[in-house]
């Protein structure tokens, strides 16, 4: 079985075709879902040999994980740049994950990658902790840190800074945990996003009441 380089360790052009790889999956993914992402179809349209593109990606799933890591990657760095401004922790968690939600809703196809991913067992990456050590980060004020990519994060530890056993921390999860079901209503049709919005602060009033 192929096993997935570490990004840390991989040359600059190595870098570069792995970063070709993941946008050429993003492209077939907003076109036709995680179905169209066919390996030899992204190898092709990639312009490497099948078998270069499992020594970087093991896996259809590992691609998938990678196309939604890079999404996440473009969140942090925006909410980096621009941070939420609300006087409550709430206020700044419900911001974040709305963010998250109108970015993911601009992209259908691959806001339901990013579900599957999630409740995926078989995904390496647990990509709802990523998201929500980056809301505690917002919720605690705490952005220092936040805006690494997933190749600073292989190197320097993932969740560097973020207490995941305390007790706030547990709760930020719980709010990711709506978050997710919530974007799965979306992605079937039964809520719009001002509904979520409207669900997502009255979960986060009450989860994160004590911060």
């Amino acid at each position: 079985m192929a096993v997935q380089a570490p990004i840390g360790t991989m040359t600059r052009s190595q870098t570069q075709r792995r970063r070709r790889i993941v946008q050429t999956a993003a492209a077939l993914a907003v076109r036709g879902g995680v179905e169209a992402m066919q390996m030899r179809s992204v190898a092709e349209r990639a312009g490497v040999a099948l078998g270069t593109l499992y020594r970087y990606f093991p896996s259809k799933m590992d691609l998938v994980v990678a196309v939604v890591t890079e999404e996440l990657d473009l969140l942090e760095g925006g909410i980096v740049r621009r941070p939420p401004t609300a006087d409550s922790p709430s206020g700044r968690a419900v911001d974040v994950l709305l963010r998250a939600t109108r970015g993911l809703m601009r992209e259908p196809e691959l806001a339901d990658a990013l579900v599957r991913s999630l409740i995926m067992a078989e995904v390496k990456i647990e990509l709802d902790v990523r998201i929500s050590d980056l809301v505690w980060r917002v919720a605690t004020g705490n952005l220092e840190g936040a805006d690494t990519t997933a190749a600073d994060e292989e190197s320097a530890g993932a969740g560097a800074g973020v207490d995941r056993g305390s007790t706030g921390y547990v709760l930020v999860s719980s709010l990711t945990s709506v978050w997710i079901f919530e974007l799965v209503e979306i992605l079937k049709g039964r809520r719009d996003v001002d509904e979520v919005a409207g669900r997502l602060q009255t979960a986060a009033e009450r989860l994160l009441v004590s911060f």
